[in-house]
């Protein structure tokens, strides 16, 4: 019976391993085996076989001895997937904690993986990481709203513009640095949080989400028509750059590189804005996770699963909702701090609703209440768009005629509907109740669906 059961892990994890391959090789086919080179005429395309199937051999191999050695699991692939996104799997928390382990450590090195790996293009990836580690925070700070506390908020981009537009005229008027305002943009934002917070203390659903849309466009038109205060549509320039304990990453004599006696780079300051928005990042998911812990965070579950029963269990919905709209706001106010020191300029048409959107739909999208699940979105979604604007070698395949750029949207929209089609709750549609009786249990997304297992 040993002999047989060992023979079927082995026959499974062969086929584990054998489709993961597949999978690389589908996927790794354009990012990998293809590369596109400029040349006289146009882009001269070639292929780097030796690369792709070098890449399948090392998904096949690790594959087949994580099966072997560290899952020791006759389960197939496609089970053990299946039982980690619906909270079935006994192996998902050991999974999840070892992905989140991984994904921890490459962000810590990234900026430097891309130095190496990719010397000619740093810059540009390094510039994409930032990006996409921007929206995280701002999924995870919309996340407390929504994803905790179920309260729907289409107006979030009015903190991310309260955060960016405070750092600025204090900058502007009062010579605030990018340490100095940080703290006040967030408190700004989190008053005006507050601000929101009251009219909408006895409303829930379409209503709510109204006057949350209307919200965020009054904060844009204001910025936009206030000219004395905000410079209306011209914007605000001259923002100044973060400063590294006073030092400041320009070239001459008193910048880092002069200080540390290294060439220097404007690589530098790239890379100093990556590890900024990063710490930003982590201290926004330590302090989610440790609220939702906290009474308050129970408080906002309870608000989400019925608002009814909560108020029948003595819980004081008012503050509840102040607090979720107010703390979300916070983080919202940090994250359009570092937009404004990013960008050194800052304009209300940077804050639109669209932004609003792409927020939400990056919630929805990871799966309501999931921290991972934000992570993920973030990277299909932001990252995706700007990996669709490479898709010149598509000429050589259909010819000079045809544009890919005019596509680019129309790809990303498609992948939205299949990926909302095939989890209509998210990707991470798991919950783990903050608060257990006798055993903690993962519930799945059968039970989600009922408003059972938030």
């Amino acid at each position: 019976m040993s002999s047989a059961r060992d023979d079927n892990r082995l026959a499974n994890s062969l086929r584990d391993a054998a489709i993961a391959a597949l999978m690389v090789f589908a996927l790794g086919f354009f990012f990998l085996g293809v590369r596109t080179d400029i040349a006289p005429g146009g882009l001269a395309l070639s292929f780097r076989w030796g690369l792709l199937f070098s890449a399948v051999a090392i998904v096949f191999a690790g594959r087949l001895l994580l099966n072997l050695f560290v899952f020791k699991t006759s389960a197939p692939i496609t089970a053990q997937f299946s039982g980690m996104f619906s909270g079935t799997g006994s192996s998902f928390a050991g999974l999840g904690k070892w992905l989140a382990r991984a994904l921890l450590a490459f962000a810590i090195v990234l900026p430097f993986f891309f130095t190496y790996f990719f010397p000619n293009k740093d810059r540009q990836y390094i510039d994409l990481a930032i990006l996409i580690m921007t929206y995280i925070m701002l999924g995870w700070g919309l996340n407390i709203v929504v994803g905790l506390a179920g309260l729907l908020d289409l107006g979030y981009v009015a903190f991310y513009a309260v955060g960016a537009y405070s750092f600025a005229l204090l900058a502007q008027n009062f010579g605030f640095g990018f340490w100095m305002a940080l703290p006040l943009a967030g408190l700004l934002a989190a008053f005006w949080g507050v601000i929101l917070g009251f009219p909408v203390l006895r409303l829930r659903g379409d209503y709510l989400a109204i006057v949350t849309l209307a919200f965020g466009e009054i904060i844009r038109i204001v910025l936009l028509n206030w000219y004395d205060f905000t410079n209306g549509p011209d914007g605000i320039s001259g923002i100044p750059r973060p400063t590294l304990f006073g030092l400041e990453f320009s070239r001459g004599e008193g910048g880092f590189a002069d200080f540390f006696g290294i060439p220097y780079d404007s690589i530098h300051r790239f890379i100093y804005l990556y590890y900024i928005i990063f710490v930003l990042a982590i201290i926004t998911n330590l302090v989610t996770i440790r609220l939702r812990r906290l009474p308050v965070g129970r408080a906002w579950e309870a608000l989400r699963e019925d608002e009814i029963a909560c108020r029948s269990l003595g819980i004081n919905t008012t503050n509840t909702k102040l607090t979720a709209f107010s703390i979300g706001a916070m983080f919202g106010g940090f994250a359009g701090s570092f937009f404004a020191t990013r960008q050194g300029f800052i304009s209300p048409e940077s804050f639109t609703f669209l932004e609003s959107a792409i927020i939400l739909a990056i919630v929805v999208l990871g799966g309501l209440g999931s921290q991972i699940g934000v992570v993920i979105a973030s990277v299909v979604m932001i990252g995706g768009i700007e990996m669709l604007r490479n898709l010149g070698f598509l000429q050589h395949v259909f010819g000079d005629g045809f544009d890919p750029t005019q596509y680019r949207m129309l790809i990303f929209g498609l992948a939205m509907v299949l990926i909302m089609v095939w989890r209509p709750r998210g990707l991470i549609t798991t919950r783990e109740p903050t608060a257990v009786l006798k055993e903690k249990k993962r519930i799945g997304a059968d039970m989600v669906a009922q408003g059972e297992g938030h």
